[in-house]
Order: structure tokens, then sequence, then C-alpha cells
């Protein structure tokens, strides 16, 4: 009985030794040597699906990683969620729909590392060929802390159908062109209005994206708003943004009051668009079909000078790795995301299942979605402009600076409360303070 006994302690101390030793092995490596991490997928269904069809394919060629696909947490945001799991210790290793402005705040508590310490990055950005793309996201000591996913030009759509009514043969292109088609629409219509957004009145932070930083960056050609931590935007062109906020409310050109598909119903006759829409449109307004109800534009600019090539917002999202991970997960989620992007065929089943064009220089001229555009015409333009798109600013202050631009310029000069050089000087006071 006691040489049972001694047996049984041997074994049981082996297998205590023998836990301890796969435990300090590095957490997400199983006992076989495989790498196992956990991939947070934004709290979309159709993105969590395109992932999880990423990830079963890749383990089914790649021997030796696991990967785990799941909605990340989105209460009260997806931000606030990947926050709490940080501090938690729950972080995944790898996660998507990260902005530029939250992967700033992330690398400057050094939760997240830079896609460009790992081997094989070059190739990648040369292979998914965006190289112009990824120039206007490169972040303080040209370090790369997000890779962009997808990227949304925002453009306008203008109801051309209305404009035929009032003489006028394409979209306007310039200040001067909306103001005067705008002046046309309420000698016409006097309860029409020029453009519906509510959001103007109000200091939202992340609302700016959709009417100043589209105006921003077509006035001030993409220059810089934020960089290394200081204001270095071009005063006039934010002066001339202002300015034209200031010019269409004063001739109550704005409706700044919640209403329901105003731009459908043709109440108004303007409208900040995503590619998101067309989806609803399809269900709802079937009527509207570009070339013959609406015509899709970048940005007006200040003069017929900037008309060329405009630039304008970009709606875009990422991905980012996670200081919390091991090294060995951190790595075969480069590789997988490496994997993923370096044949087109993946960003097509992405922008099929989405509607999210993939962030891409050569959208519009490569192959691969040559029939995809042709089927749906009206996401050539977002396609053909991802290289004019300005990603959000790159500050850890990004939320505090755009409520800011709200709350001490544009919502004063659409109420008629501030003329706009006095704005934009209140602007850059109260913006200097923030980032000191």
């Amino acid at each position: 009985m006691k040489k049972l006994c001694f047996v049984l302690l041997l074994m049981i101390s082996g297998l205590i030794i023998s836990g301890c030793q796969s435990d300090s092995s590095g957490e997400g490596n199983s006992s076989d040597g495989e790498v196992e991490f956990e991939f947070w997928a934004a709290p979309n269904p159709t993105q969590e699906a395109f992932w999880e069809d990423m990830a079963q394919q890749y383990m089914e060629e790649e021997d030796g990683v696991s990967i785990k696909v799941t909605p990340m947490p989105e209460s009260p945001s997806s931000e606030a969620g990947i926050q709490s799991a940080i501090a938690a210790g729950n972080a995944p290793a790898i996660s998507e729909n990260i902005s530029r402005g939250f992967a700033a705040q992330l690398a400057a508590s050094s939760a997240i590392v830079p896609f460009d310490e790992f081997d094989g990055y070059d190739n990648l950005i040369q292979e998914r060929q965006m190289e112009e793309t990824m120039s206007s996201w490169t972040f303080a000591d040209d370090q790369q802390f997000v890779l962009p996913v997808y990227s949304n030009p925002m453009l306008f759509a203008w109801r051309t159908d209305i404009l035929a009514e009032l003489g006028f043969e394409e979209a306007p292109r310039t200040y001067d062109e909306v103001l005067k088609a705008g002046e046309k629409l309420k000698a016409e219509y006097p309860e029409k209005f020029l453009w519906s957004r509510a959001d103007l009145v109000k200091p939202t932070w992340h609302a700016r994206w959709f009417d100043f930083f589209m105006l921003y960056n077509a006035a001030s050609d993409g220059n810089n708003f934020v960089e290394d931590n200081k204001l270095v935007a071009d005063n006039e062109a934010a002066v001339k943004t202002f300015k034209f906020f200031s010019q269409m409310a004063e001739g109550d050109m704005l409706l700044t009051r919640e209403a329901t598909d105003p731009f459908e119903s043709g109440d108004s006759i303007m409208m900040d668009i995503g590619p998101w829409t067309f989806s609803y449109w399809d269900e709802k307004f079937p009527e509207m079909v570009e070339g013959e109800t609406y015509e899709l534009t970048m940005p007006p600019v200040p003069s017929e000078e900037g008309t060329e090539n405009p630039k304008t917002f970009a709606d875009t999202k990422g991905l980012s790795i996670y200081a919390s991970a091991t090294k060995e997960q951190q790595q075969a989620a480069f590789d997988f995301v490496n994997w993923v992007f370096s044949n087109p065929e993946n960003d097509l089943k992405w922008f099929e299942k989405t509607n999210l064009p993939p962030a891409r220089d050569d959208l519009a001229t490569n192959d691969a979605f040559t029939d995809f555009l042709g089927e749906n015409p009206e996401l050539k333009k977002y396609a053909d402009n991802i290289p004019n798109a300005v990603p959000p600013i790159a500050s850890e202050k990004t939320a505090e600076v755009q409520e800011l631009i709200g709350t001490e310029g544009l919502n004063p000069v659409v109420k008629g409360e501030k003329e706009a050089q006095q704005a934009w000087e209140d602007v850059r006071s109260a913006i200097d303070g923030v980032l000191k």
C-alpha cells in the first residue's frame, strides 16, 4: 500500500511539473507548439463573417496556428470596450475597427505595437498597392500603428434632377457655384434647403468628420491639422471653410433640425454620403438612380483652381496588434494579415460582403475589381478617390480637438453668433491649450 501511494505521488508531481512547464512556455501556445490568438472583428455581422472565413481558410493552409474570431464589445463603444479589455489584461492579439486618432491614443500608452517593425511589412504595402494611401497614415517617428482595412472617401450627393429644374446642367464644384444654386433654390422653393444636417449645431466630436473636415481637407489640399501633438492647420483654408458655412447659414440654406430622409424626399439637394447608403436606397428608395436623380462629387472648393483633384475626409478604420500579446502571437497575427492582404481576391470578397472600399490605391484600376465595380457603378467614384482621402488626425486628443472645432467654431458660426475669422482664432487658441 505504501508503495502504491508513493507511485501515485510521483505521478501527480509529474503532472504538476508538466503543467507548470506548459504555462511558462508562453500564453497562447498549446502543448503541441500551436500558436493560438484571438482576433476581434468589428461589431458588424458582415465584417465578422469575412474574418471568420479568412481565418478558417488560413488555418486549413497553415499548420500550427489557431485563430479565434469574435466580435469586439461595443458598450458603450468599441473604443471603450478595447480600453477596458486592455486595463483588465484581456485584450486580443489583434483587432480591427481602429481609427487613426484612437490608434494614436493607444500608441501613446504603448498598448499597441508598430506594424513597420515586422519583417515583411514593406512587401505587404507594395503587394496590396497602398503606398499612396499609407503616406497620410504615418505617425510620429515614421512609425505605423494601424493598417487600414477600408477607406471611404466621403463624397457629396446632389439632386441633379432638382438642379436641372433650376437651370443647372451639372453639380456645383466651387463655393460660388454652391451658393448660386442655393440662392436659386430658395427663390424657387423657399421651403427647401441646400443641405440638411442637424449635427452642424451639435458639439458631437465625430460629427466634424462629415462636415468641417470634408470641406477643410478640400480647401487645404489635404493639409495636416495636428502633427506631432501640435496644431499645424492651414489658417487660410480653415477661415474659408468657416466663411462658407456662414454664407450658407445666412442664406437660410441649412436645415439644422432633425429631419427624416430630407435628401431622398427632395427637401434638400446636397448630402454628405458614404457607400453604406446605397443598400438603404435599394430597399427604400429605388428611384434614387445615379445619373438620373443624383450625382456624386468630391467636396466643393473655394475656387476653380482646386477643382482638378480635390481632397476629402476618409472614413476609414484598420487593424492594430496589441502589446499585451506574446511575441509569438503578434507575429502570428501579422502573418495572418499579410496572407489576407497579399491576395486581391480577398479584398474583393471584403468589398462584396461589406460595400466598404478596400484601402488600395489601385482599387479603380485592378482587374480583380472591374466586374464588381461595373455591377455597382455608384461605388466607382469611391474607388477612384481613395488616394485623395485624408484619414482622421493622429492625436490622442482627437475627441477634445474636434469637440472644440464644434463648440468654438462651427456651431456658433452656423448659428450666426461668430464671424469666421473670430471663430477660427477661438478654435486655434482652445486647441493649443488642449495640446500643451
